[in-house]
């Protein structure tokens, strides 16, 4: 059983008195460990599927089942509580809060777990470790460069060892040489560590590190130039 299992995924939008599907009867098996790169043109769809498979967006249709559990069938309290203890988000902007400090910002998503203060401290600090920026605990997002920001952001995206991290254009804010650190960082995360990630690029170097690459084009998921197919069991007798 892959960790996470996307079947006959739809997202519909209506615009007007035109309907919009970026993502069609979509299908999708993702083993623990995995990394994952997702590339399309914009407004194919990407972004739609990462914030589905994050239990951000709810599909039209179809299911998503991660370690078990099919979110889509989750209520929004649950969903929330779910999303807090299994997803890492990566966002191509960093979304620190300005007036707190790299310690306080990547200790956010600890705040709506059950751990203890001093979890809380253990877990800050590995986290920092491993993004090279314990010596910058104290300082505040304007005082650190682009750079540190976005590994603030991904020490934020691990703290809580969550199940899946998902990134939306984490590179796509940053030069060519922070780039390349970034991307470091990312890989190590996948070998080192054996973190399951999603990453949405634009950029087929970006891409090109996962060891999956995937393209979305009119609503339908590729993977070596064809429609990606799945044979499983129905998921239907094992929910049941």
């Amino acid at each position: 059983m892959a960790l996470i299992e996307i079947r006959n995924l739809t997202k519909q939008f209506r615009k007007g008195e035109e309907t919009i599907t970026p993502l069609r009867e979509v299908d999708l098996d993702i083993e623990r460990g995995d990394f994952v790169s997702l590339m399309g043109a914009s407004g194919s769809g990407k972004s739609t599927l990462l914030n589905a498979l994050a239990g951000i967006d709810k599909p039209t249709g179809g299911r998503i089942i991660v370690n078990g559990v099919d979110i889509t069938r989750l209520s929004r309290g649950k969903l929330a509580d779910w999303r807090a203890a299994n997803i890492g988000y990566i966002f191509q902007m960093h979304n620190l809060i300005p007036v707190l400090s790299a310690y306080e910002n990547v200790e956010l998503p600890l705040l709506l777990l059950p751990f203890s203060a001093a979890e809380r401290r253990k877990r800050v600090e590995l986290a920092l470790d491993a993004v090279d920026l314990r010596d910058r605990a104290d300082h505040y997002p304007r005082q650190l460069s682009g750079g540190q920001e976005q590994r603030v952001g991904i020490a934020r995206a691990i703290v809580a060892n969550p199940t899946i991290i998902v990134g939306d254009e984490p590179t796509g804010d940053l030069d060519a040489s922070t780039t390349e650190q970034i991307l470091d960082l990312v890989e190590r995360l996948n070998t080192e560590l054996g973190m399951t990630l999603l990453l949405v690029t634009h950029d087929p170097k970006v891409a090109a590190i996962a060891g999956r690459q995937l393209r979305l084009e009119q609503g339908k998921l590729l993977e070596k130039g064809r429609e990606v197919a799945i044979v499983t069991a129905d998921l239907e007798e094992r929910s049941a």
